[in-house]
C-alpha cells in the first residue's frame, strides 16, 4: 500500500513545518502565525546568549527575516523549531565573534522587556501572589540563576536552554548544534555539573527546582 507524504517524511507531522510549507506557497498568514508562536521564546533564548535584551530583539527580527527570505527554497529536513534555533544560534555566535567579547553583566531581573519574561524568570515564577520580601528574594535568586547560566560555555548554555525551556530532545538539540545526540548528552551532563556547583545552596533550599539535577 502506498504511503502518504507524512509517513514517508515524519518531519511533516510537525504542524509548524506545515505552516512553513504554506508560507513557502505564498501564505503570508502562515508565516505571521510562526512569528507569533516563536517570537517571545526566541527572544528569551537570544537574551541569555547575548546578555542584552535589545540586541536579542534585533537579532530575533533578523532570524525571522532570514527565514522569510529563504521560504521559497525551504525543504523540511528537521522540525521547524530545530531549524529556526540553529539559525538563531549561528547568528548569535557570529555577533559575539564580531564584537570580540561577550558582555558579562547580569541583566536586571525586573526588566523583562515588552516580549515577556526570560527563561530564568519563567523557571522561578511563583503561581501565587508574593509579599515584597518574598519578591525581593525571588529577584535575588533569579539573578543567581542568570549568572550561573551565563557562566556556561556557549554550547552548554544553548543545550541547557533548549532542553529545559524548549523541551527539545537530544536529537533535535544535536541538529541545532551540529553534534551527535551522544555528544549532546555528554554536554548536558557537564553543564549540569557546572550549574550544580553554583546553585547547590539554592537547590538544597528547594527554591530552584531541578535545573541543575535533571
Amino acid at each position: 500500500m502506498k504511503q502518504n507524504g507524512t509517513d514517508q517524511n515524519p518531519v511533516l507531522r510537525d504542524p509548524d513545518v506545515r505552516l512553513m510549507l504554506r508560507a513557502k506557497a505564498g501564505d503570508e498568514t502562515a508565516f505571521t502565525q510562526l512569528v507569533t508562536t516563536y517570537q517571545v521564546r526566541l527572544v528569551g533564548l537570544l537574551t541569555h546568549l547575548l546578555q542584552n535584551q535589545e540586541a536579542a530583539e534585533d537579532l530575533a527580527q533578523e532570524v525571522f527575516l532570514r527565514i522569510y527570505r529563504a521560504r521559497h527554497g525551504y525543504e523540511p529536513t528537521a522540525r521547524f523549531s530545530t531549524w529556526m534555533f540553529r539559525i538563531a544560534n549561528n547568528l548569535a555566535c557570529n555577533q559575539r565573534r564580531d564584537t570580540g567579547r561577550r558582555r558579562e553583566t547580569v541583566l536586571n531581573v525586573n526588566d523583562s522587556g515588552p516580549l515577556g519574561p526570560r527563561p530564568g524568570e519563567r523557571l522561578l515564577a511563583d503561581k501565587s501572589g508574593m509579599m515584597p520580601t518574598r519578591q525581593a528574594a525571588q529577584n535575588e535568586i533569579c539573578a543567581v540563576v542568570q549568572a550561573a547560566l551565563a557562566s556556561l560555555n556557549e554550547n552548554q548554555r544553548v543545550a541547557v536552554l533548549l532542553h529545559k525551556f524548549e523541551e527539545m530532545s537530544y536529537a533535535d538539540i544535536a541538529a541545532t548544534l551540529d553534534m551527535t545526540p551522544v555528544a549532546v548528552k555528554s554536554l548536558l551532563s557537564r553543564a549540569r555539573d557546572n550549574l550544580r556547583e553554583k546553585l547547590e545552596p539554592y537547590v538544597k533550599q528547594g527554591v530552584l527546582g531541578s535545573i541543575a539535577t535533571e
